[in-house]
């Protein structure tokens, strides 16, 4: 499923816009940071799917009837308000939320695989350098749209799911190329091969197989408020 190609079609950009400016001026210390707009995308097709029964990426969505896009549009909206309002931290100036996870996620690595951590430090590469897109986006931009709105399914059903619980995700997903990461001896090819993991053919059940384990992490580490920390 590709979101690109269903972003470009006219009415969907309309859509898009409208939902990005009145979000932004009911939240002026955020306005609009770059990425905001790949959140609205997973909600956008779970409730155009509502009314369709092909591919939604070969749907024309100015097809539908006006009622029904101002519907979308509407729920839409909210729906990433109310996502946006547990993580807004990630979208004020300089987005401090986002520095602060990404720094958390280097310690939760680097107690959870102490090999692969030190394998990105000898090689000098910086998380911010790979995750702070994926704290930015959710992931979005990491898995095929399908195993986002798996994902994001099961951060809806969790406490702090898209802040708190994102963590543990994101330190899985990437223990979970270890394999990958630690036969690539450069800078560069570890920044390609980080930057760009191959998840394209992904389905629900690699996702199911990410939050197993990223349930684990989270149990073992208990929420105990050193457990960042060696």
């Amino acid at each position: 499923m590709n979101h690109e190609i269903l972003r470009l079609q006219p009415k969907v950009t309309e859509i898009f816009e409208r939902i990005l400016f009145i979000w932004a001026i009911r939240h002026p210390a955020s306005g609009y940071v770059q990425g905001i707009n790949d959140l609205v995308t997973p909600f956008f097709v779970v409730f155009v799917c509502e009314y369709i029964a092909e591919e939604v990426e070969n749907f024309d969505v100015s097809s539908l009837p006006e009622e029904v896009l101002q519907n979308i549009e509407a729920d839409s909206y909210w729906c990433m308000s109310k996502l946006l309002d547990g993580i807004q931290d990630n979208y004020t100036f300089a987005q401090p939320g986002i520095q602060k996870k990404v720094k958390m996620l280097e310690e939760l690595v680097s107690r959870i695989d102490e090999q692969v951590h030190r394998h990105l430090d000898q090689h000098e590469v910086k998380y911010l350098q790979f995750a702070f897109r994926w704290m930015n986006n959710l992931l979005m931009r990491e898995v095929p749209l399908r195993c986002t709105i798996r994902l994001w399914d099961t951060y809806q059903s969790e406490p702090e799911g898209f802040s708190h619980f994102h963590l543990y995700v994101c330190a899985a997903f990437l223990v979970r190329w270890r394999k990958e990461i630690l036969e690539e001896r450069d800078f560069q090819e570890l920044l390609i091969l980080l930057q760009n993991l191959p998840t394209m053919h992904w389905d629900n059940e690699d996702i199911s197989v990410l939050l197993a384990e990223a349930y684990r992490l989270k149990f073992a580490f208990a929420d105990a408020p050193n457990h960042y920390k060696k």
